[in-house]
């Protein structure tokens, strides 16, 4: 079985159902931050909510007839966490469903996650069911009804990126959180002062290459903050002030009607553990759609990425500028629409730390 068959959540949702899990009769039944693609057919689909930041989760579950909101608000009768890999992050998770349950709450996720060390840490907490092994994955559950503060302390707290000059807010589970990435860093130093127009950051997270852009391009208009994570775009609201800023909270991997003098970006190149350039290459896709005639993109990558042929693809012209032995700029000028056009359906969008 595969790692991305969307079929093992379901598979561990029937067997935790036939081992004892009992959902309540009514009530709503919230869904934390599952992927686009998985199956959670064994859940009443009438009664389920879908907790998710990510714009594309979002616009994959509200296509199958789902009930999606960006952030928890509750009362819930049941709910369903699935992991993701960060471990301070799936504790968040797990303390807002204890907080907003008054009934069991699921827990799902995939080995390779870290879903062994999570649940261990959570038998220590509450009353666990045995965990349910199957498609790399494992399932749990406990009843939340006794108290709310049960896993008070698990709530994340927003962290600190520094750089010269200022502190920025992050937040656990989100690119770079610690610090500064030293490629957006790189790319950063290699904007020119006299860009001008409208400019979007695609992919912009919590805003480092947009204050960056904006400190040192006067005579820009406006700059667009493109990103798929509301965690992220909330962040960048409080560390991109300047007034020519305009947020997005949407897929970068679709283009959004905008007609742009230059594109800046660090793309994604992972989803869950996978490498997967298709992301990078998609984004080279949604720039060029966006920008006018005239426009240019910057980019930053790992210089073991093969985005050259896809540049080469979507632009009439495009070079690398000085880079380091771990990353590579590149400059693009005048796309080209007709090659370019952007394949059907939509790419996820889940930032990976960049090795």
């Amino acid at each position: 079985m595969s790692l991305n068959d969307p079929a093992p959540r379901a598979l561990r949702l029937e067997l935790a159902l036939e081992a004892g899990l009992v959902l309540p009769n009514s009530g709503t039944i919230a869904v934390f931050h599952p992927h686009a693609g998985e199956m959670l057919t064994p859940l009443p689909r009438e009664r389920v909510v879908i907790v998710s930041p990510h714009a594309a989760d979002v616009s994959a579950f509200q296509a199958q007839g789902y009930d999606c909101i960006p952030a928890a608000e509750g009362p819930y009768a049941a709910a369903m966490v699935c992991l993701p890999r960060g471990r301070a992050e799936g504790r968040d998770l797990l303390s807002q469903a204890v907080e907003l349950t008054r009934g069991p709450v699921i827990v799902d996720g995939q080995k390779t996650d870290g879903a062994d060390t999570t649940l261990k840490d959570l038998r220590a907490r509450v009353d666990l069911s045995e965990a349910i092994a199957k498609g790399h994955g494992k399932i749990a559950w406990f009843d939340a009804t006794e108290g709310t503060d049960t896993l008070a302390d698990w709530r994340a707290l927003p962290g600190q990126a520094q750089d010269e000059t200022r502190s920025y807010r992050t937040l656990p589970g989100l690119f770079s959180a610690d610090g500064i990435d030293p490629a957006s860093a790189l790319l950063a130093s290699t904007f020119p002062a006299g860009l001008k127009g409208v400019a979007a950051d695609l992919g912009a997270g919590w805003g480092y290459l947009s204050a960056q852009l904006l400190a040192m391009a006067p005579g820009l208009a406006e700059l667009h903050l493109i990103e798929s994570d509301i965690r992220a775009l909330d962040c960048a609201k409080e560390n991109v002030t300047d007034p020519r800023a305009r947020f997005h909270w949407a897929d970068a991997t679709s283009p959004l009607k905008l007609q742009l003098d230059a594109v800046i970006m660090n793309p994604p190149f992972h989803q869950g553990r996978d490498a997967n350039p298709r992301l990078g290459a998609q984004f080279i896709r949604t720039a060029a759609a966006m920008l006018k005639p005239s426009g240019q993109l910057f980019m930053v990558a790992n210089r073991h990425l093969p985005y050259e042929a896809t540049l080469a693809e979507c632009f009439r012209k495009h070079s690398e500028l000085p880079g380091t032995n771990s990353f590579k700029i590149f400059h693009a000028e005048g796309p080209q629409r007709a090659p370019a056009q952007a394949p059907r359906g939509r790419v996820a969008q889940t930032r990976g730390r960049r090795a």
